[in-house]
């Protein structure tokens, strides 16, 4: 515990409504500030010897978003911008930078480690869905011992991705979540173009 905060990684589990402002700045101290901390803590010295891979652990809920972990998408969203833009500005001085993001792994992450909002009484019908909805989605849990291998063969890449998904869930999730995108902005892109000024 550093400065009173909880320093270590967890899911914030609440829906919006539900949430404290201290509740949304905790979970946004430990996923974003603490990897920015890291980060810059650690470039001075990977700049100097002009080579290294900072490895930043976002998640599936990192570029896509589901009720009742809004806390935590917001984190996580956060994160992946700024490795996407930490990865131009380094990259001159042969530095890599790759998110990892893992769908559901055997991990205590929604367990006694996450933190609840308090839950309002209107949201009962709600989250039962979502509870429903999560473990559909899920599916079979990845093997934290199994990373540690995928883990090495990105790092040890000659020419790493910025981004990969640990797990077999995510990339129906991330292909189905951006054919919806791609679907929604081409229909409204005549509004994006009157938006313009044309």
């Amino acid at each position: 515990m550093a400065g009173g905060r909880d320093d270590r990684g967890y899911g914030q589990f609440g829906l919006i409504d539900e949430l404290s402002e201290k509740e949304l700045r905790d979970q946004l101290e430990t996923n974003v500030f603490g990897a920015f901390w890291v980060t810059q803590a650690a470039l001075p010295h990977l700049r100097k010897q002009r080579s290294g891979h900072i490895v930043q652990v976002s998640s599936i809920g990192g570029i896509s978003a589901f009720a009742g972990i809004g806390a935590y998408h917001a984190s996580k969203w956060a994160l992946e911008g700024f490795s996407q833009a930490l990865a131009q500005e380094v990259a001159e001085f042969g530095v890599h930078v790759t998110l990892i993001e893992p769908g559901g792994f055997d991990t205590d992450w929604g367990g006694s480690s996450a933190k609840r909002a308090k839950e309002m009484p209107e949201y009962a019908e709600l989250r039962e869905k979502i509870k429903e909805q999560r473990k559909a989605r899920i599916g079979k849990q990845g093997d934290p011992k199994a990373s540690a291998r995928a883990l090495f063969k990105v790092v040890d890449a000659k020419e790493p991705p910025l981004r990969v998904f640990f797990g077999a869930v995510p990339l129906g999730i991330a292909k189905a979540d951006y054919a919806k995108r791609l679907e929604t902005w081409e229909k409204w892109q005549p509004v994006a173009l009157e938006a313009q000024g044309d």
